[in-house]
C-alpha cells in the first residue's frame, strides 16, 4: 500500500499540472476582465541632486521626464492621483568636476504599486555642462572725466574703497581685466559727493556681464574750489528814472545772472562786495518792455572772463482800472420800410483796461449796438453788443443787459430812422 501512492502520483502528475495551469489562466482571465491593463504616459519633473556649492549648471535640463507605464486601470488611477509622490526622476551630479558630462536620468516607481511595466522612458540621457564659480579681487581703477567750470579747479578726490571682489562663472570672471569707477566733473562749480557704479571691463574695454561685484558702488568726494584771483559774482542791474505815468515796472531780469571775474591781484577780488553792477539803464517815461545789452562797471584791475556784456530785460505794463461810461444804443440791420423804438435808449458800460487808454477814451472808441436783422414787426427783448476798438480794453458789465425794442412799419409822414 505504501508504494501505490507515488505510482499514482507519477501517472497523474502531468494531468494535475495542466489543471493547475488552466486554473491560473482562468483566474488571470477573470481578473483581467474585471480590471483590464491600460497604458498611460506621465510627465515627471527632473530633480537635480549633488550640485557642489562652487559649481553652476550651464546647460538647461529638460522640462520633464516622460514615463509610459502599462498596468491595470485601478493601479494607474492610484498613480495618477498621487503621481508627485509615487513617481520620481533625477540626475545626480555628486563628485563631478567642471566640464561637459553625459548623465543618465534615473527614475523610481514606489514599490507599493504592482504589477506595473515600463513601456518607454524618455529622454534616457542628457548632456550637462558644469562650470566652476570663482571670485577674484581687483584694485578699482578710478577716473576723473571733464573739467570744472571756468575759474574753478579740482582737488584730489577721496574714494571710499580701493578694492572690489568680482564673482561668478570662471569663464566670465576670467574675462575681467579691470573694474572702473568714473566721475564726470564737467562744468562743476562746487564740491561733488556722489555714489559711482563700478563697471567690469575686458581687455577690449567692453563691459563684462553676468558677474557680481561686491561692492557694486563706491562713494567719492571731489573738492571743487575757485582758483586764486577768480570769483563768481552776482550781477545787479542799476536803473534810473521812472516809467511813464499810468505805467508800472512788472519785472527785471539779467542773463547771465552771475559772471566770473579775474584779477592778477587776489586782494582786489577779495575787496569786492559780492556783486557787480551794470551801467545804469534809464527807464524815464518808458511805456513798453525793454530788452538791451549793458556793460558791467568794474574797478580797475578786474576783468570779466568771457562776454563783458549782459542781457537785461525789463517788463513794463500799463496800470489798469475801471471806468463807467454811458452810450446811446445804435440800431443796426433795420430794413428801410421799418422803424424801431428801443427802451431804454442808453446803457451804462463798465470798462476795464490800461489807465492811459481809459483816460484818453473818445466817443467812437466804444459803441453799443442792437442788431435787429431779419426781425419782423413786433416787440422783442434783445441783448445789446459792446464794440471796443482797442483789444487792450474789455467790457466787464453792461446795464441793463437786455433792452426792449418795438419794430413797426413806417407810416405816411414818418421820417426814416
Amino acid at each position: 500500500m505504501k508504494f501505490r501512492f507515488p505510482r499514482w502520483l507519477g501517472r497523474n502528475l502531468s494531468t494535475m499540472l495542466l489543471a493547475f495551469i488552466l486554473a491560473i489562466v482562468v483566474w488571470v482571465s477573470a481578473v483581467t476582465s474585471a480590471d483590464p491593463n491600460q497604458e498611460q504616459t506621465y510627465l515627471i519633473p527632473i530633480e537635480v541632486i549633488g550640485l557642489a556649492s562652487n559649481q553652476e549648471m550651464i546647460s538647461e535640463i529638460p522640462d520633464h521626464f516622460s514615463l509610459t507605464l502599462t498596468a491595470p486601470s485601478s493601479i494607474l488611477a492610484h498613480i495618477s492621483k498621487e503621481a508627485s509622490t509615487i513617481l520620481q526622476a533625477w540626475i545626480d551630479l555628486s563628485g563631478l568636476e567642471a566640464g561637459t558630462h553625459t548623465l543618465s536620468i534615473q527614475y523610481q516607481i514606489t514599490s507599493d504599486y504592482h504589477p506595473v511595466r515600463v513601456v518607454e522612458a524618455s529622454p534616457r540621457n542628457i548632456e550637462m555642462n558644469l562650470e566652476e564659480l570663482i571670485a577674484r579681487t581687483f584694485i578699482i581703477k578710478t577716473n576723473i572725466q571733464g573739467d570744472p567750470n571756468l575759474g574753478y579747479q579740482a582737488g584730489k578726490p577721496e574714494w571710499s574703497q580701493k578694492e572690489v571682489v568680482v564673482s561668478g562663472r570662471a569663464s566670465q570672471v576670467n574675462q575681467v581685466i579691470n573694474v572702473e569707477a568714473t566721475l564726470d566733473i564737467n562744468d562743476a562749480n562746487e564740491t561733488i559727493e556722489k555714489n559711482i557704479n563700478l563697471i567690469p571691463r575686458d581687455g577690449n574695454g567692453n563691459v563684462v556681464n553676468n558677474v557680481s561685484l561686491n561692492p557694486a558702488q563706491i562713494s567719492v568726494t571731489q573738492p571743487i574750489t575757485l582758483r586764486g584771483g577768480y570769483r563768481n559774482m552776482v550781477v545787479k542791474v542799476v536803473t534810473t528814472g521812472q516809467v511813464a505815468t499810468g505805467y508800472r515796472q512788472t519785472s527785471i531780469s539779467v542773463s547771465p545772472p552771475n559772471v566770473m571775474v579775474f584779477s592778477t591781484d587776489p586782494a582786489l577780488i577779495d575787496q569786492l562786495p559780492g556783486y557787480v553792477e551794470t551801467t545804469p539803464l534809464d527807464l524815464t517815461n518808458a511805456v513798453d518792455d525793454i530788452e538791451t545789452s549793458l556793460s558791467l562797471s568794474l574797478p580797475a584791475g578786474i576783468s570779466v572772463i568771457g562776454d563783458p556784456n549782459v542781457l537785461v530785460k525789463v517788463g513794463i505794463a500799463a496800470m489798469e482800472g475801471n471806468l463807467k461810461i454811458i452810450r446811446l444804443v445804435e440800431i443796426i440791420g433795420l430794413p428801410p420800410e421799418y422803424k424801431a423804438v428801443v427802451a431804454p435808449d442808453t446803457v451804462d458800460v463798465i470798462l476795464f483796461g490800461p489807465l492811459p487808454l481809459l483816460d484818453t477814451l473818445t466817443e467812437s472808441d466804444v459803441r453799443v449796438v442792437l442788431d435787429v436783422s431779419d426781425l419782423a414787426v413786433g416787440t422783442y427783448q434783445l441783448a445789446p453788443e459792446v464794440i471796443i476798438l482797442s483789444e487792450r480794453m474789455k467790457a466787464e458789465a453792461i446795464s441793463p443787459s437786455t433792452l426792449e425794442v418795438e419794430i413797426s412799419l413806417l407810416e405816411p409822414g414818418d421820417t426814416a430812422p
